[in-house]
């Protein structure tokens, strides 16, 4: 699938089809409500940008369509994170971590999660290294 950007509101709609599935409009409308207070025709029209995008499909369900997500939830996210680091760091991983780690925004745990990451990213690089030897 192609890389695909979402606003703030199609990831709500998308982590809401993530949940569970399928949905129908009406349920995602009372789904919604509280937290957004969304008509049916916002969410309908976010539906067919989604569908536009191919982030989601239709199906008939007897009366009503059913909504199923197509794009994963990882996939979202990684092409998330490559473009939030692409326009906001310029593509500089180690730019994003000096700010965060410069703004005191890793807590210890989160540094040793991202201690083991480097070391098992490294072990697999050398692997990769000697099986290409």
């Amino acid at each position: 699938m192609k890389q695909t950007s979402l606003s703030d509101g199609e990831w709500k709609l998308m982590n809401l089809l993530w949940e569970k599935e399928p949905w129908t409009l009406g349920q995602m409308v009372e789904a919604m409500k509280t937290d957004t207070g969304w008509t049916k025709s916002t969410i309908y029209i976010m539906l067919k940008r989604l569908l536009e995008k191919g982030a989601i499909r239709v199906e008939e369900g007897g009366r009503l369509q059913e909504y199923y997500p197509v794009l994963g939830r990882e996939e979202a996210a990684s092409s998330e994170s490559r473009n939030f680091l692409s326009r906001v760091y310029r593509g500089s991983l180690s730019m994003m971590v000096a700010s965060l780690v410069n703004q005191e925004a890793l807590s210890e745990k989160e540094m040793k999660e991202l201690h083991t990451l480097l070391e098992e990213a490294q072990k697999r690089k050398e692997e990769d290294k000697e099986e290409g030897l």
